[in-house]
């Protein structure tokens, strides 16, 4: 078990695990499994959780099943500071009651794509973030240009930031030298890396978080990585980053909630199937991320 990491200045730093969400054979949510999972990641050195983020297949959810993940979260945590709510949703009034409700909650965060509707354009994304930061709850905006095709550049953020609507940013754009620009535009927003195969590179650029996927199947490594990471450990940090980066890449894969399943089936966590219209890997794919597993398993990381 991971000794505990010292306390966080804001509830969005540190590790927080996007939850995958264990289901049954007949796709219903395992809330007994789930919980115990959000307890497991914590002992084992994460900082918090992300429910109903798209780890956690929050598009395939009803209203119901929505709330009683985010309930589950907040009571297995037993601190609404270390859960971070997805509340993204077509329209920024859904959104906006989403935030609410992880407020009335108890949570200490939310994290919020841009409008993914449509291809938003500069006024309506500030007018989005806008109305959800009306809720009361840190807000942190997700940048996933590529499933919501609306990219929040540096210039951007810096804008929402400057207009009260965000305290950090989830990057998962790939381009690390992002980072760089972010704190010369935004000095006072938060960097999280966004994207598994990119913490290093981010971290080094001076992230204070990591809103990760692969820690729901290896978390007690994935915090070591993590730490020497952010304190600029490479002698630690990177002969484990090269270790695990053949599973951190799938994180930026389409298939990203199959593969860490599969993981997390392998380490013996509760993964399960997936909702469709997601598939199972194809037998190649499944291949490649069960000898990935096994091998990190060998090694001894967890």
């Amino acid at each position: 078990m991971t000794a505990s990491a010292p306390p966080r200045p804001r509830p969005w730093h540190g590790i927080l695990v996007a939850t995958a969400l264990p289901l049954r054979p007949d796709l219903s949510i395992d809330y007994t499994a789930y919980a115990e999972h959000v307890r497991w990641l914590i002992a084992n050195g994460s900082d918090g959780v992300v429910p109903n983020g798209s780890l956690g297949e929050y598009q395939t959810l009803t209203d119901e099943e929505r709330e009683r993940v985010v309930r589950t979260a907040i009571e297995a945590a037993g601190d609404g500071d270390r859960v971070m709510v997805g509340v993204a949703a077509y329209g920024s009034a859904a959104s906006r009651r989403w935030a609410e409700h992880a407020a009335a909650e108890g949570a200490g965060s939310v994290l919020l794509l841009p409008p993914n509707a449509y291809r938003a354009d500069e006024r309506s994304v500030r007018a989005h973030y806008a109305e959800v930061a009306k809720a009361g709850l840190p807000v942190v905006a997700y940048n996933n240009p590529f499933d919501t095709k609306v990219d929040l550049t540096p210039a951007l953020l810096a804008q929402l930031h400057a207009d009260g609507s965000i305290v950090a940013v989830k990057e998962f754009s790939g381009d690390v030298r992002r980072a760089y620009e972010i704190a010369e535009l935004a000095p006072g927003l938060d960097l999280l890396a966004g994207a598994d195969d990119v913490l290093l590179e981010l971290a080094t650029a001076g992230a204070v978080g990591w809103i990760a996927g692969y820690p729901n199947a290896l978390p007690a490594s994935c915090a070591e990585l993590y730490h020497a990471a952010v304190k600029g450990d490479l002698g630690s940090a990177l002969p484990l980053y090269r270790a695990l980066h053949p599973l951190l890449r799938w994180d930026s894969k389409t298939e990203f909630v199959q593969a860490i399943k599969v993981s997390m089936d392998l380490a013996g966590r509760p993964g399960g199937p997936t909702r469709p219209p997601r598939q199972p890997l194809t037998a190649e794919q499944d291949a490649l991320v069960r000898a990935a597993t096994e091998k990190a398993l060998a090694e001894g990381h967890h």
